[in-house]
């Protein structure tokens, strides 16, 4: 995938890498953000009712091969499981289409986003990158990320959301940040959110439990849940209604949308080489597949810029 040639996109694109790189500092052959992840494998099977909604290959077909990445938040590797900051967590979804051709989900636990631009993102990186956290606060000198969130309540909203540690990676919900346009084989066009649930059931801990915890607990627990049987999610979509905001990441549809089910995922085995394919893969927000089309949010073109580029860093980086 060529890099975009807008210049304004790219300069905000490497501004915020540059802005992760200050906060997390830099970590070679990793991910500015979601460093620390796994990956595993497995097979997507669409449901009878997905292709009411969208014609996109995978959901005409019987089946369709995945790879999937969980993730902690943040741009450090050494993350440990139980530190507040990794939330929320991240599920990438590939759905391998045939060979150099997939489609992908990109994710992540919390419904929503903190703001609607990447100017707005960049901002609020750099309120974080000149805020000592680690200091009292100050009523006549507040932070420049108390600033920011005091005159972005979106922002302030999404920080307040309450973030519980879960259990278990496969035994938590994740939620695509931007709409889609699904459009099915007779051209309905339907806008909607990704939401992934997981078979198990949601399950978080509270803090005394995650005290006790070790600080690669949820990786220790994929490995072991993997080998004993598939772990499972339910892929939905939760479809906006007429004059529904479809371009904003901090709007929230009201929880009566109606939610079709795209179909579920059993993961079966952890990828081979997983250290090496994390490196090497660049997950796109952007699905560029028949059936299924970006919104209009400007956040898109973004992410897929700010993916494509740290992920060719990161190429580099271990190519060396």
């Amino acid at each position: 995938m060529p890099l975009p040639t807008d210049e304004k996109l790219l300069a905000l694109s490497n501004n915020l890498i540059q802005q992760f790189d200050t906060i997390f500092g830099e970590h070679p052959s990793f991910r500015p953000a979601h460093a620390k992840g796994t990956m595993l494998t497995g097979t997507f099977t669409p449901s009878e009712e997905a292709a009411s909604l969208t014609r996109a290959p995978h959901v005409v077909r019987e089946s369709t091969p995945v790879t999937v990445r969980f993730s902690n938040s943040t741009g450090l590797p050494l993350v440990p499981d139980t530190d507040p900051n990794a939330d929320p967590r991240g599920m990438a979804i590939r759905f391998n289409l045939a060979e150099h051709s997939h489609t992908d989900i990109v994710s992540h636990s919390v419904d929503g986003f903190p703001v609607r631009t990447g100017d707005e993102f960049l901002e609020l990186l750099r309120a974080l990158a000149s805020s000592d956290l680690a200091a009292p606060s100050d009523p006549k000198n507040p932070k420049p990320i108390e600033i920011f969130l005091g005159g972005h309540p979106a922002a302030l909203a999404f920080v307040q959301t309450p973030k519980p540690a879960p259990s278990s990676f496969g035994r938590e919900s994740y939620f695509g940040i931007t709409a889609m346009r699904f459009i099915n084989a007779d051209g309905v066009v339907r806008y909607g959110r990704y939401r992934i649930v997981p078979e198990a059931g949601n399950e978080h801990l509270d803090a005394a439990a995650v005290a006790a915890k070790g600080p690669n607990y949820l990786f220790d627990e994929l490995k072991e849940r993997v080998a004993a049987g598939p772990v499972s999610f339910r892929i939905l979509v939760q479809l906006a209604n007429e004059g529904d905001v479809v371009d904003d990441a901090t709007i929230h549809w009201p929880e009566d949308r109606r939610v079709v089910e795209l179909g579920t995922i059993a993961l079966t085995a952890p990828v081979t080489d997983d250290a090496h394919e994390q490196q090497r893969i660049i997950f796109d927000p952007i699905p560029r597949v028949d059936g299924i089309e970006p919104s209009d949010d400007p956040l898109l073109e973004l992410r897929a810029a700010v993916y494509l580029i740290s992920g060719r860093r990161r190429r580099s980086e271990s190519a060396q």
